[in-house]
C-alpha cells in the first residue's frame, strides 16, 4: 500500500488507516511516499511450535533455525541425526524453501563450511530419524552403505562387521492385519502416469508388463494383535525404493497405513474413527477404551475424522562413521586413540504426538 501524502497522518484518532491505495508493479512511486507490507510476509518472532515450520519467508529466519536445530538428536564430526516431524518435507522444490534440505546450509553447518547433504529419504507426512552426512567423505560412505548394490568387503574385519549391522526399523499402523505374523516381503516396483498424464503413482511391477522396475524387499513382524480393525506392524525395508513401504502394506499385505489416502483410499472412503468397545480375539471379552485426561481428539490420531500418516522411522543402527573414517585413513588396525569409540551407533526416535495417542488407546489404555 502506497500513500502518496506522506506529510498526512496515516492514522485517525480510532486507529484506521487513511489515503491508503493499492500499488502496481509498473507504478512509479513518488519520492518521500511510504509502502505498508502486510504482517504475512514480514519476518516475525513465533512464539510457539508445533509440528510444523513457517513458510512466510523465502529464506530460513532466526526462528526456523533454532527449530530445525531442536530437532537434532545427534552430531559428531561426520553425521547428524535428526527426528524429523510430519508435515516437513525433506527436499523441496522452488517454491518450497522450509524443506530439510533447503534449512540445513544455514542452521546445521555448525562452523562447517557447507551445511550437511541427506543421504536418505522421508515422505514428507511421514516421521522419524533422518541421516545427514557432514562431509565428502562421510556422505560417500553413508551412500555407499545405503545403496543396494554388491558391497565389496574392506581389509578392516571391524569395519565390514559395522556395516553388517546397518538397519532402518519403522513403525506402522495399518487397516486389518498381515496372515502372516512375519515375514518378506519381495515385490518389485514400478512408476506409472495416471490419466492427468503429470500425477506419478508407484505399484506393484507387472511379471509380465512392459514397464521398467526395480527390486524391492521388505522385512515385516506383527507387534500385537488387532485392534477395533487396525494392527500395529514393524517395517525394516532392504532397499530403499519411493513409498516402498506405503505401497508393500497396501498392495502386497493388504493392509493400508492409517492416514495413507494416496495408496489406501479405498479403505479410507469407509473409515470411521475408532469406536469405544472391541472384542480381545483370544477371550472373546470387550475390551474397554479409556481416553486421557483431557485428550484432543482432533490431532490425526486413529480418534480423528480424518487421521494422519501413521508410519515412523524410529530405529536406526549404522557404523560409527567418524571412528572409521579416522581408522581407514591411517590404514591401522590397532589405535588405542579409537578403541573406546564404539564400532556401531543406535538411535531410537520417540513417535510424533498423533502416533502416541493412537498407541497409547491401543495397549496402554486397554484394560
Amino acid at each position: 500500500m502506497a500513500c502518496p501524502n506522506p506529510g498526512d497522518l496515516l492514522m485517525e484518532e480510532q486507529g484506521q488507516m487513511q489515503s491508503l491505495k493499492k500499488i502496481s508493479p509498473n507504478e512509479v512511486m513518488e519520492v518521500g511516499s511510504r509502502i505498508y507490507v502486510p504482517v504475512s510476509v514480514i519476518e516475525t518472532k513465533i512464539s510457539k511450535r508445533f509440528d510444523t515450520i513457517p513458510s512466510g519467508t523465502l529464506y530460513p529466519n532466526a526462528d526456523e533455525i533454532e527449530y530445525l536445530q531442536r530437532l537434532v538428536m545427534y552430531k559428531d564430526s561426520a553425521i547428524i541425526v535428526l527426528n524429523k516431524p510430519p508435515k516437513l518435507p525433506v527436499k523441496g522444490n522452488l517454491p518450497v524453501h522450509n524443506s530439510m534440505d533447503a534449512l540445513a546450509e544455514a542452521a546445521l553447518s555448525y562452523g562447517y563450511e557447507q551445511g550437511p547433504k541427506l543421504v536418505h529419504r522421508l515422505d514428507r507426512e511421514s516421521s522419524g530419524l533422518l541421516l545427514m552426512g557432514r562431509t565428502k567423505e562421510s556422505i560417500a560412505r553413508l551412500h555407499w552403505l545405503f545403496s543396494d548394490v554388491n558391497k565389496a568387503k574392506s581389509p578392516l574385519k571391524t569395519w565390514n562387521d559395522a556395516c553388517e549391522t546397518t538397519t532402518q526399523r519403522y513403525w506402522a499402523l495399518v487397516i486389518g492385519s498381515p496372515r502372516e505374523k512375519q515375514g518378506r516381503i519381495c515385490a518389485p516396483l514400478s512408476k506409472v502416469l495416471l490419466n492427468d498424464g503429470k500425477t506419478e503413482r508407484v505399484i506393484l511391477a507387472n511379471p509380465s508388463g512392459v514397464e521398467a522396475s526395480q527390486e524391492a524387499i521388505t522385512d515385516f513382524r506383527v507387534l500385537g494383535p488387532m485392534i477395533n480393525g487396525c494392527t500395529w506392524i514393524e517395517l525394516c525395508p532392504l532397499t530403499g525404493r519411493k513409498h516402498q513401504l506405503r505401497v508393500h502394506c497396501a498392495e502386497a499385505l493388504g493392509t493400508p497405513i492409517v492416514g495413507d489416502y494416496k495408496y489406501g483410499w479405498y479403505v479410507h472412503k469407509k473409515w470411521k474413527q475408532m469406536p469405544r468397545v472391541d472384542i480381545e480375539p483370544t477371550t472373546g471379552k470387550p475390551y474397554k477404551l479409556r481416553r486421557p485426561e483431557g485428550l484432543d481428539v482432533q490431532k490425526g490420531s486413529v480418534l480423528s475424522k480424518v487421521p494422519l500418516l501413521h508410519l515412523h522411522c524410529r530405529e536406526l543402527i549404522l557404523p560409527n562413521i567418524a571412528k572409521f573414517l579416522d581408522i581407514l585413513d591411517r590404514k591401522s588396525q590397532n589405535l588405542p586413540k579409537f578403541s573406546s569409540r564404539p564400532d556401531v551407533l543406535r538411535f531410537v526416535a520417540p513417535m510424533p504426538s498423533h502416533m502416541k495417542i493412537s498407541w497409547n488407546l491401543m495397549s496402554s489404555y486397554l484394560v
